[in-house]
């Protein structure tokens, strides 16, 4: 999920990204202990990064609200990942590079007024324009003008304030002209950056952020920021999610366990972020209602390569070597008891060999080899200082037990102890803003939950050369022309083909470690059915049911 010139944690879209964190618990007057408040559905929630702006959001627990109060021109099937058309009538073209967008007519916001192409074209302008600093600007470079309302040179200021290549035609027809041929462009259409915004965002823009308003199935009926968000179903929206509950009241936990022991009592319906220590009993704790599947996510560890120290010559030896020291097999076993699989791509399985998914690409990076990461670590130079940290989010306890669980791994294979320690963080909006801001100095976790099912949301946003999830702040001229030469190249196995060539380079230049695959999982208490997950991993809310 999810994400200016930084990160979607993951979307992801950023990213993540992407893994759940957050998690202290506050009963809110919109709920009562051991209640199933009137067909209300009450969910665990991490507190957000950023306001939720669809172009400023990239991280988890702001996309899982995106993803209700939202209707994009296409949404992603929650079974197959497909994207479908929802708000968009057609997405037309005859040259891969202009397109005619048709919005279905008689849409409205969940404040009753309408939905037109200008609320798609005025948003898209807004989340591009450089002054608004927007996380996820970056998806809208390849449409025409993107140069001039956010220009690339540093202190640069934008010569124009909307891009050349959006027209409002008429009230539900648009086009878009991008900077060249880019055949699965539309695809990406169902990425909450590519969001509608209602008038009310531009006039009253404090008054939006406070309670959002979307199009989506659900609408905002109240917000605490860091206590709890309250959403009901939108009585102005058509599409084919309509809820099958009475809303959805999202709950801020800052303990991960509290959580789950609200879960237990039966003070919490719904909690995917369960804490590792937890999942070996969940299935009994909760009599079988637990599911884990398999998701669009991927675990990493991420140098700031804007630190000299990280990137000077001969340190991509030290990265491989860190990679190699790192047993993943034993961690995903002991410590997530089958919840994870070790990573050898930085995609997911769950795109499959035609999406681009490769158990073979990363070569030997993510093979466990004590003695070969021992001689590369120290044919590098050596870690810088002797001595490293990762970086994490304490709010979430099963981070610091794998990060401790890594790091003891590397120390082993170095023969040294206090070679790497896990390096804290209070909460996870704290630490994003330090990895958005640039001001990691050693290696820190990372992740990506996909935006759309797509290789290139596995690569670009993440280590093109000013990415919107480009936490590394990884750069490589190589990589980046492959990448727009594949988003160039209409035959779709082709473009794969491209895009797992620049994926090769990220295994030479070891911006990152990828270390697992994260599957989704979810446990739900006795008063409520039908709790499933998407591919990415967030509950179908829409689908889930009150018992009485």
């Amino acid at each position: 999920m999810r994400g200016a010139k930084s990160a979607k944690w993951v979307v992801g879209a950023a990213v993540v990204a992407l893994a759940a964190t957050a998690c202290g618990s506050g009963e809110s007057s919109d709920t009562k202990a051991g209640g199933s408040n009137d067909g209300v559905v009450r969910a665990w929630w991490g507190d957000p990064q950023n306001p939720l702006e669809p172009a400023n959001t990239n991280e988890v627990q702001g996309g899982k609200v995106l993803d209700m109060i939202f209707m994009n021109l296409k949404e992603y099937d929650p079974k197959t990942g497909k994207a479908n058309l929802e708000a968009a009538d057609s997405i037309t073209t005859t040259d891969q590079q202009n397109f005619t967008v048709k919005v279905k007519p008689n849409l409205k916001f969940s404040d009753g007024t309408p939905v037109t192409a200008k609320s798609f074209v005025d948003a898209w302008n807004y989340g591009a324009l450089l002054t608004n600093a927007q996380l996820n600007a970056y998806f809208f470079q390849d449409i025409e003008g993107y140069g001039a309302v956010h220009p690339d040179a540093a202190g640069a200021k934008p010569t124009a304030r909307t891009m050349s290549g959006l027209k409002v035609v008429n009230d539900t027809t648009f086009t878009v002209k991008l900077t060249q041929k880019f055949s699965t462009w539309p695809d990406r259409l169902g990425y909450k950056a590519f969001a509608p915004l209602p008038t009310s965002f531009f006039t009253d823009h404090a008054g939006y952020l406070a309670k959002p308003v979307g199009d989506g199935p659900y609408m905002v009926q109240s917000y605490a920021k860091g206590t709890s968000m309250k959403l009901v179903p939108n009585p102005y929206y058509t599409g084919p999610s309509k809820p099958k509950n009475k809303g959805v009241l999202l709950k801020v936990y800052t303990d991960e366990n509290t959580a789950y022991a609200d879960l237990q009592a039966g003070n919490l319906d719904v909690d995917d972020s369960i804490p590792a220590q937890d999942i070996g009993h969940v299935k009994s704790d909760t009599d079988g209602r637990y599911l884990n599947q398999p998701a669009g996510i991927v675990q990493t560890i991420s140098f700031p390569l804007n630190q000299k120290q990280w990137s000077k010559a001969g340190m991509e030896k030290v990265r491989l070597g860190l990679s190699m020291a790192i047993d993943r097999k034993t961690i995903t076993e002991k410590i997530f008891q089958g919840t994870r699989t070790p990573a050898n791509d930085l995609t997911s399985p769950v795109l499959g060999a035609a999406g681009g998914y490769s158990s073979t690409i990363a070569g030997d990076a993510t093979t466990f080899d004590p003695a070969k990461a021992k001689a590369l670590i120290q044919q590098g130079g050596g870690i810088p200082g002797g001595h490293m940290t990762i970086g994490y989010n304490a709010d979430s306890g099963s981070h610091k037990l794998w990060v401790d669980a890594v790091c003891n791994s590397i120390n082993q294979v170095l023969g040294d102890n206090k070679a790497c320690v896990g390096a804290p963080t209070g909460t996870f909006a704290d630490f994003r803003n330090q990895i958005t801001k640039g001001q990691m100095t050693q290696p820190f976790r990372s992740g990506w939950q996909m935006d759309y099912p797509l290789i290139d949301d596995f690569l670009t946003p993440l280590y093109a050369t000013d990415g919107s999830s480009n936490d590394s702040k990884y750069s490589n001229p190589k990589f980046d022309a492959l990448i727009k030469q594949a988003n160039a190249e209409p035959d779709t196995t082709k473009a794969v083909q491209l895009y797992q060539q620049a994926e090769k380079l990220l295994f030479t230049d070891m911006p990152v470690i990828p270390l697992w695959y994260q599957n989704g999982g979810a446990a739900w208490s006795s008063k409520v059915s039908n709790v499933t997950e998407n591919a990415f991993s967030y509950p179908v809310f829409t689908d889930i049911t009150v018992n009485n």
